[in-house]
């Protein structure tokens, strides 16, 4: 929107529900259209439609945002998540390569991929050509996405980038994330303590944050730093794939501790593995458990990655 754009996104349509929460403040400024990345002809029909709109474009830019993109949910969903996040790429791209030269020549496709597909890693850090080892049903799709874009970008010369993405976040992150989830979890003990603090209620039960492995390490950065890279990779001369990454890698224990400093509260960590917990240090409340239920079958233990070939090049 910034770069006044015209931009066209494409919805899923839900039985009786409407959730455009997270774009409310923009939904004015966008040009929404049904359709389903499982449905190759709502996508071919809503590329036509956006082209014989705007029959004088000079650019169109494709971004594939749309994923199943919650990892322990791909190991409960697997065949949905690999429709999506696989199958519809595939989709995607057969609408552009079956457009006329002229458009397909003026047309220019971004691919999300994901730090995920590093899986177990083979080595540190990880840049674009560190082999990959996916862990999860997610990371799986994402890597058939990520081939099939070099495919079709050697095999059919389209422009077609992929961008190897770490970790993003923003206060628009899904709920069940575990980061959203933790700041959530902060905001609401920060209220709470405020309540009891103003009825004098010190008999008040506090709520337990319940998390995963506590030893996983990310390598976190800003969305908005993210999406400006992948703009960035459309406006070069000539296609190809970049990691994007912050180059610094903290565990969620770490992530924890910072977030419960921005209320003053320092976490004391009592306990091993599944039967650790995070205290209060000063009034001893338990705030935090392990909860096996959040283990992913596979786990992956660290993602750092290294953006040069990006830092240098865009």
């Amino acid at each position: 929107l910034e770069k006044k754009y015209k931009i066209y996104g494409i919805v899923r349509r839900n039985s009786c529900v409407f959730n455009y929460e997270r774009i409310d403040h923009i939904k004015d400024k966008l040009n929404l259209k049904y359709g389903d990345l499982t449905d190759g002809s709502s996508l071919v029909s809503i590329i036509n439609k956006i082209i014989s709109t705007n029959p004088d474009f000079e650019v169109l830019e494709i971004y594939n945002l749309g994923a199943q993109s919650h990892v322990q949910i791909s190991f409960e969903n697997p065949e949905y998540t690999s429709l999506v996040d696989g199958v519809g790429t595939l989709k995607l791209l057969e609408a552009i390569r079956c457009l006329s030269v002229e458009n397909q020549k003026k047309t220019r496709f971004y691919q999300a991929s994901t730090s995920e597909m590093y899986g177990a890693v083979l080595e540190t850090p990880q840049n674009e050509k560190t082999p990959f080892n996916p862990q999860s049903p997610y990371a799986c799709a994402k890597l058939y996405s990520h081939f099939l874009v070099k495919n079709y970008r050697e095999g059919y010369n389209l422009f077609a980038c992929s961008g190897v993405l770490f970790n993003h976040e923003s206060e628009r992150r899904g709920d069940n994330f575990v980061t959203k989830k933790i700041t959530n979890f902060v905001n609401a003990i920060k209220r709470l303590k405020n309540d009891i603090n103003e009825n004098n209620d010190e008999n008040q039960e506090l709520p337990i944050l319940k998390l995963g492995n506590l030893n996983s390490k990310r390598d976190w950065g800003h969305a908005k730093d993210y999406v400006y890279g992948m703009w960035l990779m459309l406006q070069q001369e000539n296609p190809d794939d970049y990691v994007l990454a912050m180059e610094e890698t903290y565990s969620i224990r770490e992530f924890v501790e910072k977030a419960f400093a921005k209320i003053n509260i320092t976490i004391e960590w009592q306990g091993e593995n599944e039967n650790e917990v995070g205290l209060d240090s000063k009034t001893k409340d338990i705030l935090i458990k392990v909860d096996k239920k959040y283990f992913r079958p596979c786990e992956v233990e660290l993602l750092l990655g290294d953006s040069s070939k990006a830092r240098n090049k865009l």
